[in-house]
């Protein structure tokens, strides 16, 4: 017997719907990514959501715990990806006749079990770009170049990508005379420096502090010397990437490993001058740590100046020794990963998206539903043609209903062929976007008068078509 119990729609938590509106803004962002991306000469690759568990293993405790994973039919125990770095790992290392450097890059959604919050979802999209195979700093400038020419070609005016160098941060635990061994919870204490400020850092540091839930978060119980060294370190002014490589110098003096960290970011610097990639947009940040374990070298992240409250919504670096775990040897690896969801939201927030709930230029309404192969016929033409065209299908059949339901959907112009426009061999192009604009009749009669000859006119049957091409190319 069939179960024919209503079942209450609902979404499981940490999960959330596209609806037409924002995919349509999503798939935009995705698109400027992929055109910039492939200006560069990089390649695409897909992967699978699945994976063998042990594939996605060994890249820190917390991954460990965000990963899902179940026993598939052959009782294999298998996850779903929890980032797109693990798998290009694994690509490398299987496919070995790929050329290296292999530069790629990939779009998919990635798994965490995360707990939901507001703003953190246990599925989410990210854009990858990595170069494998080259220690070159060259191609760790490329990244960053890449990074700054897709939020150039987003559109957003104000933001800042900010990197550093791993090897920086191990000069300061020699600086600091912390022994290496602390450096994974010194350097995830200082990736909070954004989120709970010095005095925060400090806390956690020395004895500790309480969360703003009120949970115990306990410290690592350093000195006041060592934290002194730290809290000068994060006051390195800011200031031009050489202003700032240069008070590095100073604050390291003779620390031994100064020297070779230094370097790196100094050719990354003099890389980014000679390209003309302003300081204000890519900035020198020492304090730049990244909370992945895996990281080896330069670090990096992106923050959007006027929607600070979103946090970084581009992270990446080198990672020179994941491929190790299935090869046995490092091969070095750099790269950047855009989380799509969060910089949509911020980008939303910041009204720079086109939320449009219809992919269609024109709607072609019916008024003679006797006539629907005339219409067919005509949509037909506009698709052909490259314009994005919707034939009214809906109930309704009178034409004020029909334009809502343009208006509603967005949609900028609308055909009208009635008994008159037949027999006449015309059609009416009505410019729905304009019409909304038009002044007030009676207070600007004149105005309105010359631009309501351009919100609606008729043509011929035959030339339709390039008038619609004209319109929807000056939209």
């Amino acid at each position: 017997m069939a179960d024919d119990r209503i079942v209450e729609p609902r979404l499981l938590r940490g999960f959330r719907d596209y609806l037409p509106g924002q995919m349509n803004a999503k798939l935009a962002i995705i698109a400027t990514i992929r055109r910039v991306y492939e200006s560069y000469g990089f390649l695409p690759l897909d992967t699978p959501a699945l994976e063998y568990h042990e594939t996605l293993m060994g890249y820190g405790e917390d991954n460990a715990k965000q990963i899902f994973e179940f026993e598939n039919p052959e009782e294999e125990h298998v996850a779903l990806r929890f980032d797109l770095t693990a798998p290009l790992a694994r690509v490398v290392a299987q496919y070995t006749d790929l050329p290296l450097p292999f530069r790629r890059y990939q779009v998919g959604p990635v798994w965490r079990a995360d707990k939901p919050d507001p703003g953190r979802f246990r599925e989410f999209t990210q854009f990858d770009l990595d170069s494998v195979g080259t220690p070159s700093s060259a191609a760790d400038t490329e990244i960053l170049c890449g990074v700054y020419d897709t939020l150039k070609a987003l559109g957003i005016p104000r933001f800042r990508v900010r990197f550093s160098d791993r090897n920086v941060l191990n000069t300061l635990l020699d600086f600091a005379g912390i022994p290496h061994s602390s450096s994974r919870p010194v350097f995830r204490i200082l990736d909070k420096l954004d989120k709970i400020g010095l005095d925060g850092i400090v806390a956690e540091l020395s004895g500790g502090r309480v969360d703003a839930s009120g949970d115990k978060i306990r410290g690592l119980g350093l000195g006041t010397g060592p934290i002194d060294k730290i809290k000068k370190f994060i006051a390195v002014p800011r200031g031009t990437r050489t202003e700032v490589l240069a008070a590095l110098k100073q604050l390291f003096g003779e620390v031994p490993s100064a020297t070779g960290a230094l370097h790196g970011l100094g050719a990354i610097c003099s890389s980014l001058d000679a390209l003309g990639i302003p300081d204000e947009f890519v900035a020198l940040d020492q304090s730049i740590a990244r909370g992945l374990d895996y990281y080896t070298g330069p670090v990096f992240e992106a923050l959007l100046i006027d929607a600070l409250e979103f946090g970084s919504v581009v992270g990446g670096g080198r990672y020179d020794g994941l491929v190790a775990r299935f090869l046995g040897r490092n091969i070095p690896a750099v790269g950047a990963s855009i989380g799509v969801d969060r910089l949509l939201a911020a980008m939303t927030k910041l009204g720079l998206t086109e939320t449009a709930p219809s992919t269609a230029q024109v709607l072609v309404t019916v008024m003679e539903p006797e006539k629907i192969i005339e219409y067919e016929k005509l949509t037909r033409e506009f698709r052909q043609a490259g314009v994005n065209a919707e034939l009214y299908l809906g109930e309704e059949k009178g034409l004020s209903k029909q334009l809502a339901y343009a208006n509603r959907q967005q949609i900028p112009l609308a055909v009208l062929v009635g008994s008159d426009e037949f027999q006449k061999g015309e059609v009416t192009i009505k410019n729905l976007k304009l019409g909304a604009q038009l002044p007030d009749k009676k207070t600007q009669r004149e105005e309105w008068l010359k631009l309501s000859r351009t919100v609606q006119f008729a043509v011929p049957r035959g030339e339709c078509v390039s008038h619609v091409r004209r319109i929807v190319s000056e939209l």
